[in-house]
């Protein structure tokens, strides 16, 4: 069974919606048997990599609010974190651009590691407050779960994986997917947003029940223990 989850690793709902999900995934009878593939969205595309500024700054400028609001917003946010055992410091992010990232998860994933760069990710922004957008971090973080730097960033001074990414995005918005965290179960289910544990645990159920339904075996000696044609007497005749 596959889970596609289109998110961004600036986005503080995709990280929180990524524990909830493992939460559930740990309680999911057939956990070894589900394929997790992480797909691409970019919330701004249009972010400077380089930039230098402040979550807060960004969000005061966004959405007409002040620092101080941006501060209580961002606050409630960490506080949503912390119940599931992440540490956000918002004080510490920048607002910046994620294509290279998301085109070094694909690369990743050729190695056999996208999943353990992408909570590295997550956790390199939000909580230790790193640029991902700059292709020397990227590069630094991409080795420390094991994949070569030097070819990590020989990539990304190519357009390799582009396409890729570009791909993921046109196909997110073909199923409608205007907001991240999202995510798809066999093309069949989806759940929108962070949700709890629960509605994750009760798609993944849902989902397998769908794609493995019950088989009835009825033993030769059960006969003796059935009505049938609404007639249970116990010495009734045998045809």
């Amino acid at each position: 069974m596959k889970v596609e989850i289109w998110s961004d690793y600036v986005c503080p709902f995709c990280y929180i919606g990524k524990r909830k999900f493992e939460l559930a995934l740990d309680r999911f009878a057939h956990k070894e048997e589900i394929e997790i593939v992480f797909r691409s969205f970019e919330l701004d595309p249009g972010a400077d990599p380089q930039s230098t500024t402040s979550t807060y700054s960004m969000l005061a400028s966004k959405y007409g609010m002040s620092i101080e609001k941006a501060k209580e917003t961002t606050a409630g946010v960490a506080e949503q974190a912390a119940a599931v055992g992440i540490t956000f410091n918002f004080e510490k992010t920048v607002s910046t651009n994620t294509f290279d990232a998301h085109r070094v998860v694909h690369f990743a994933a050729q190695h056999g590691k996208d999943k353990e760069l992408s909570e590295r990710l997550f956790k390199g922004y939000f909580t230790e407050g790193h640029n991902i957008g700059n292709r020397v971090k990227l590069a630094a973080l991409a080795a420390e779960v094991g994949l070569d730097a030097v070819a990590v960033a020989e990539m990304l001074e190519t357009n390799q994986f582009s396409e890729a990414v570009r791909g993921e995005e046109e196909d997110g918005s073909k199923l409608g997917i205007r907001g991240v965290p999202f995510y798809v179960v066999d093309r069949k289910y989806a759940v929108s947003g962070a949700q709890s544990p629960e509605v994750f645990l009760d798609t993944l159920n849902k989902a397998w029940e769908e794609k493995h339904p019950a088989v009835i075996q009825v033993n030769e000696g059960d006969a003796d223990v059935l009505c049938t044609d609404g007639y249970c007497a116990p010495d009734a005749p045998k045809s």
